[in-house]
């Protein structure tokens, strides 16, 4: 069992340099601590904290009322997650967001439908994070209990649970659309507490996916990188290359070409590897299907976003499957520094060939396939996580 430093968390500190004026400072002048400690022990970057100190920062959380004396010091510590439905499991506070369309243009949410592969995925999620993945009757044989655990037999779970809808790109107008997936985003990164929020879907589907990958990497949200010069200077190292019948929101994991040179390619899945070459998952539409899982875990601050989806309604069928059995290979994190982890992971699918198929294997939900995860090398997660800290 691992702990965590949850400082952060309490003070309400945010990674943004423009969120967080004056908190080391204010700490510092406090306590007497020196600045770099204040600013690792932020980061959960520590291996000890001596008792002097831990006594410090106890005093400067209730004299300014972040915290009781009566909390502390145990309020500053946190049980780290060990694998990825623990990781979802241990948020107090789980909001799940969903892409919706339109029904007959009608201008309110009356009737309006979740995509059926969409909406399997996010039963899946459901089943994971409240039965750990199908282990929570196991818990505490041969894994880690909470002190709480120990006595009340209770596994992780979120205290609260929230579903937000927000409209697919081409439902409403290109305005409305970005400003209610930005809405969405603030208001998940303005609360307090442990949270998570997860987006179903691709960019085609849901635009708060997109939202939160720009924000991780720095990017403009629902703005094409199609003309780049060379593929490594794309925003994101990743990147869905629309088939030609798609939608084609603007978008700056999305698109029609990896860069401005490169004309006619597959679509799919695209990759960077950690030669700096890009690899491909392409989709076929008898064989082959891709689909996705990023997930960006701020443990000092209590904050998990995490965006997965297919390429397709298959893959998307086909991922949900996935979870059900295989959900530990999205674990450890491929990149873990400057107080973050990040888990970023191509699911390459190959379809097993029917022999006569039918009509109704279009919506059949136990497509037979064989999946490989790939995850994602650190060096490319982390120049361009040091391109914007």
């Amino acid at each position: 069992m691992r702990y965590s430093f949850r400082l952060a968390e309490l003070l309400g500190h945010s990674p943004d340099p423009r969120r967080r004026p004056g908190t080391i400072k204010a700490i510092v002048e406090h306590t007497g601590l020196d600045r770099h400690q204040v600013a690792a022990l932020l980061k959960n970057e520590v291996k000890y904290i001596p008792l002097m100190a831990l006594s410090r920062l106890c005093d400067y959380l209730i004299e300014n009322g972040y915290c009781s004396a009566d909390s502390l010091p145990g309020a500053l510590f946190s049980v780290e997650p060990e694998n990825f439905w623990e990781l979802l499991a241990r948020r107090r506070r789980l909001e799940l967001c969903v892409g919706v369309r339109r029904p007959d243009n009608r201008d309110s949410l009356d009737g309006a439908w979740v995509v059926a592969s969409d909406s399997m995925l996010l039963g899946e999620l459901l089943n994971g994070v409240s039965t750990l993945g199908g282990t929570s009757k196991h818990w505490g044989v041969g894994g880690s209990l909470t002190r709480d655990a120990r006595t009340t037999g209770e596994v992780p779970h979120p205290e609260h649970l929230r579903q937000t809808l927000v409209w697919s790109p081409g439902q409403d107008t290109f305005a409305e659309v970005t400003a209610q997936a930005n809405e969405v985003y603030e208001e998940f990164s303005e609360a307090s507490g442990d949270r998570a929020l997860v987006c179903l879907g691709s960019t085609k589907s849901n635009p708060a996916v997109e939202v939160i990958l720009s924000r991780v990497f720095g990017c403009e949200a629902f703005k094409t990188q199609d003309e780049v010069g060379d593929p490594k200077t794309r925003s994101c190292p990743f990147f869905l290359r629309y088939r030609n019948d798609d939608p084609h929101p603007p978008s700056c994991m999305a698109g029609l070409k990896l860069s401005a040179n490169s004309n006619n390619i597959k679509p799919g899945i695209y990759f960077e590897t950690e030669s700096g070459k890009w690899d491909v998952c392409d989709w076929d539409l008898e064989t082959r299907d891709a689909a996705f899982v990023f997930y960006i875990h701020r443990e000092p601050q209590g904050r998990l976003e995490m965006a997965l989806g297919g390429f397709s309604g298959r893959s998307t069928r086909l991922l949900a499957k996935f979870l059900a059995t295989r959900a530990e290979e999205l674990w450890p994190p491929v990149f873990s520094g400057e107080g973050l982890s990040i888990g970023a992971y191509i699911v390459q699918f190959q379809i097993a060939q029917q022999e006569q198929p039918k009509e109704r294997d279009v919506i059949r939900t136990e497509l037979a396939a064989t999946s490989k995860v790939i995850p994602l090398a650190a060096s490319v997660i982390q120049k361009r996580i040091e391109a914007i800290v």
